[in-house]
Parts: C-alpha cells; sequence; structure tokens
C-alpha cells in the first residue's frame, strides 16, 4: 500500500514551520531589524520539537540539526542564540493564555538587565519573543529592543 503523497506532503510541511518562520520574518521586516541582529530568542518550547522545528525554521540550525545547537552550546545563555534563559515553558507549567506575558517578561529582564543569575553573558539589546498556538497554526512574534 502506498502512502497518500497529499498525507506525507502535509507533514513535511508542519516539519518546516511556515508559520513560525512567516511570523518572525514579518516581525523583524516592521521593526527594521535583521535575524543575525538577535541577541536572543524567548521561543515556545512548550514540546521540545516545537523549539527545534523553530531554530531550524528561523535558519538558526539547519533542517534536523537543532538538535546540534544544544550539543554545541550555542543555546545557552554564552552561546550565539541563547533560548529560554529562564528554563521556558516547560519549566514554568506552561500557562497557556499566559504563556505570552511570562515570555515577553523573561524577555524585558533580559533586556533591562534584571535577569539575575539568568543574564546573558553578552549585554542583549534585541529579543526575539515568539508565541505559538494549535499545531504551529497560530504564531505570535514581536521584536524588543532595549534602547
Amino acid at each position: 500500500m502506498q502512502p497518500n503523497k497529499w498525507v506525507c506532503q502535509s507533514v513535511l510541511n508542519l516539519l518546516e514551520g511556515n508559520a513560525i518562520k512567516s511570523s518572525a520574518m514579518a516581525a523583524l521586516k516592521m521593526a527594521g531589524t535583521e535575524k543575525n541582529e538577535i541577541d536572543f530568542f524567548e521561543l515556545h518550547d512548550a514540546y521540545a520539537v516545537i523549539a527545534a522545528l523553530s531554530l531550524e525554521a528561523l535558519g538558526f540550525a539547519k533542517p534536523g540539526k537543532a538538535c546540534d545547537l544544544a550539543a554545541d552550546g550555542e543555546i545557552f545563555s554564552t552561546g550565539r542564540i541563547p533560548i529560554s534563559t529562564f528554563g521556558g515553558l516547560k519549566a514554568r507549567g506552561h500557562a497557556l493564555g499566559a504563556s505570552g506575558i511570562y515570555q515577553t517578561v523573561e524577555a524585558y529582564l533580559q533586556l533591562s538587565g534584571k535577569a539575575g543569575l539568568n543574564t546573558l553573558t553578552k549585554k542583549p539589546r534585541i529579543g526575539l519573543v515568539q508565541s505559538i498556538g494549535g499545531t504551529a497554526s497560530t504564531v505570535i512574534s514581536h521584536i524588543l529592543e532595549r534602547t
């Protein structure tokens, strides 16, 4: 029995994170910011796979290689693209509707220098906050900048 090509293509599209990418790219454009200027990424990590797909969709990692960022220390506070610097949504119990607010507060604490022990090694200027609903079909992205 051959798998249905449409079903397989739909699954592949989910793995590409099209809404994740388009939301972030729209936010970057509105902010007049380039992806390489992002100092940290408050990503939606309620599920490990969503964190990996987000890093891949935005080009921080090649498809299927997001786990290498962790192995290489690139997503830690001293890395190239620190993520979820207070432990993320899973560490906080993923408060569903309040998750985006929690992420924004984390970003504010980083940008204002009030993150305490979680303060990034490199003083951040620009943070990307992204909250996801459903099966990555609803994605909200914000660029926050220290002035």
